[in-house]
């Protein structure tokens, strides 16, 4: 049984794989349909380009959705998360997509093995698809054909990273592929671990690649480290000013925060991926779904 709890559960080949088919999916290959499949949706925090990306992947692929809105279940009643998902589990659907604000979750239902999981985003842990679709957007942007090839190129992440679930699987994928990912922060927002890390952009701008801006988080944080958001933009805003000319790739997971992670022009600049990523994203679920139900 296939599970997608974090990019690590897709080896090398699979990768490529599923890099090919997100392309043959975004060019219109034709494709077989899985008309005889059906998947859960589970989604316990908001969500909307994961939530809707993920049924417009489906719909697609012929699979049939039913969306489970925790707020109207029985875990309103008392109900414990495991009962829940193990009746639904006993209804045989193919899959359960599950978004919850717990690191674990995902991969203690996967251990139960009674139906696969994806998850959807969990915790500050893991967001597999966002880095499996940032990766495919870098792939596309430098005209690679295998997820291998970004060996070398060198990404800035920006911004609240020690509560991004999004930076925790990308910095995971992009280390595994041999990309060199430098982190750009204050301090309070830096992650525990050995990448090298900076306050300040200016210091490596001119030497990366791609810069990933992420959302300030600040409800995530118990003590205040910037006044407002205002204070936080005048230091890791990416704006036209700071980018100047460089050809540097600029992604962003969403939702942008305009004028405090990214301009308003920086958003219209030919060099901003953000609605590439969501275009992107449908294609790479599409190709997850297919790899995960052919399992």
């Amino acid at each position: 049984m296939q599970h997608l709890i974090d990019t690590n559960n897709f080896n090398d080949q699979q990768l490529i794989k599923l890099m090919n088919e997100a392309k043959a999916f975004k060019i219109k290959t034709p494709f077989t349909k899985f008309d005889n499949k059906l998947l859960v949706t589970l989604f316990f925090e908001n969500s909307t380009r994961t939530r809707s990306s993920f049924e417009i992947a489906a719909k697609r692929l012929g699979i049939a959705m039913v969306h489970l809105d925790p707020s109207k279940s029985s875990t309103k009643k008392g109900e414990s998360l495991e009962d829940t998902f193990e009746n639904l589990a006993a209804m045989e659907p193919d899959g359960v997509i599950i978004r919850h604000e717990y690191n674990n979750t995902p991969k203690k239902l996967a251990d139960k093995g009674l139906t696969p999981i994806i998850n959807a985003g969990a915790g500050n842990n893991a967001h597999p698809t966002q880095a499996l679709l940032d990766c495919f957007t870098m792939m596309e942007h430098f005209g690679m054909h295998t997820p291998q090839e970004l060996k070398g190129k060198r990404i800035a992440i920006v911004g609240d990273i020690v509560s991004s679930r999004v930076a925790a699987s990308g910095i995971r994928l992009f280390t595994r592929l041999g990309l060199k990912v430098v982190l750009v922060a204050p301090k309070p927002f830096m992650p525990d671990n050995d990448l090298p890390q900076y306050e300040n952009l200016n210091d490596v701008i001119d030497e990366v690649d791609v810069i990933m801006s992420l959302r300030a988080q600040l409800e995530r944080h118990k003590a205040p480290i910037f006044e407002d958001y205002n204070e936080y933009a005048k230091e890791y805003c990416i704006t036209k000013e700071r980018m100047g000319e460089r050809n540097i790739l600029l992604l962003h997971p969403g939702p942008v925060m305009r004028n405090i992670d990214i301009s308003d022009e920086m958003l219209e600049d030919a060099r901003c991926k953000v609605l590439e990523q969501v275009k992107n994203g449908v294609y790479v679920r599409m190709a997850i779904l297919k790899l995960i139900l052919s399992d």
